[in-house]
């Protein structure tokens, strides 16, 4: 087995972070066990990737917009100029140190995926059961070395076995993105309520089918490209609305989006709003639009300060904000795979026919990558899986 390998990777030096954009296919060292030189190898896989699925954390990297000072300073520690980029994969466990077998039972053979965010398992949070909310955790493919590459070492205590049998791979390389979904919609209880999911990217389209799933009693999306809206349709949402104020500077809700939802259910409002983009006028329309004691699920990232309109609202009427990052580890992977397993709903068929449309133009050979198409994909579906 050759010593080298191929990997799209950003590079510190080559590529600087405000004056590039994209990923670029290097061949870099190829990872392997040697706990003779690594004791830490003990406990960890070596997997032959088989998939991966490019993320919008991904599209913040290749477009520049986020995480690059994570990127950075993780390189400046380990002294190094490039990082391997991705952290949703599924692949083959090639080699497995002795620890990570006896402890974790994982075989040469097993078809597997990860949690992204490898946790340090002795901070506070750790020692309480928190463990998605880490202090000192390692997220692949930004702080650390991820999957868009032929082979990935990982720690075995990050590990998911995957039944292909039972999910297709193409669908088994989104577990992590979906368990987001899964994580924001198991927040609160969704059965019986009206649910607002404001903001239908990649989580949020998720998000419906999943709320749908989870006893959902009516399900109104707010989205603003149709192509998306279509798509919130098909995946279980009653209605589907287009907001006016699409200004990424603004903070102000769109007062006809929210009096229009207030009608649709009967002038209350939403019992859960789920913001999904992270915009700041998109927080405000999910607070505006959730009834006197209701929830709103904080899961859209944006960078910078927020401003949140008629802040004593929230006080006055009892309205509660939970902040959602990541999935339960492992909790939240076990609702994914029965979600995903069952066929009663089908959301499992729907994440393949209708986000990843079939495969046709969402699933990408890894060894044809060109950049400048790549782009051109990761721009048109709101997901893109790399085969490789």
């Amino acid at each position: 087995m050759s010593d080298t390998m191929w990997a799209l990777t950003y590079d510190r030096e080559r590529d600087p972070w405000s004056e590039t954009r994209g990923l670029r296919m290097s061949q870099v060292p190829r990872p392997d066990l040697d706990e003779a030189k690594d004791y830490r190898d003990r406990s960890r896989v070596l997997i032959k990737t088989h998939y991966a699925g490019f993320c919008g954390s991904d599209r913040g990297i290749w477009f520049r917009r986020a995480f690059g000072d994570m990127i950075h300073d993780s390189l400046a520690r380990e002294n190094k100029t490039t990082r391997i980029v991705g952290h949703e994969l599924l692949g083959e466990v090639v080699a497995v140190g002795t620890d990570a077998q006896r402890s974790h039972g994982i075989e040469v053979g097993d078809i597997v995926t990860t949690e992204s965010h490898i946790i340090c398992g002795a901070c506070y949070q750790c020692r309480i059961g928190e463990t998605h909310v880490c202090a000192d955790d390692v997220i692949i493919g930004i702080s650390g070395d991820g999957a868009f590459a032929e082979y990935v070492k990982l720690p075995a205590k990050g590990i998911w076995r995957t039944d292909t049998r039972k999910i297709r791979p193409e669908v088994a390389v989104v577990q992590e993105p979906f368990g987001n979904a899964v994580h924001a919609c198991t927040k609160v209880n969704l059965r019986g309520k009206r649910v607002a999911i404001v903001g239908c990217g990649t989580i949020g389209l998720f998000a419906i089918a999943i709320a749908r799933a989870l006893g959902a009693h009516f399900v109104v999306g707010v989205e603003p490209m149709e192509n998306h809206a279509a798509m919130a349709r098909r995946l279980g949402a009653d209605v589907v609305l287009t907001p006016k104020n699409l200004d990424p500077t603004s903070f102000a809700h769109d007062k006809e989006l929210t009096a229009e939802i207030r009608r649709l259910t009967d002038g209350v409002g939403v019992d859960v709003a789920l913001e999904m983009s992270g915009q700041n006028s998109s927080v405000n329309n999910a607070i505006a639009c959730v009834r006197r004691g209701g929830d709103v699920i904080l899961f859209g990232l944006k960078s910078g300060d927020a401003i949140i309109e008629s802040f004593d609202r929230l006080i006055v009427d009892g309205v509660s904000l939970h902040s959602v990052i990541g999935r339960r580890i492992f909790e939240t992977w076990h609702i994914t795979r029965q979600l995903l397993e069952s066929r009663d709903p089908n959301i499992h068929d729907l994440v393949w026919e209708v986000i990843l449309q079939g495969g046709v133009g969402t699933v990408v050979p890894f060894a044809s990558f060109e950049p400048k198409d790549f782009e051109e994909r990761i721009q048109t579906y709101p997901k893109v899986v790399l085969k490789f």
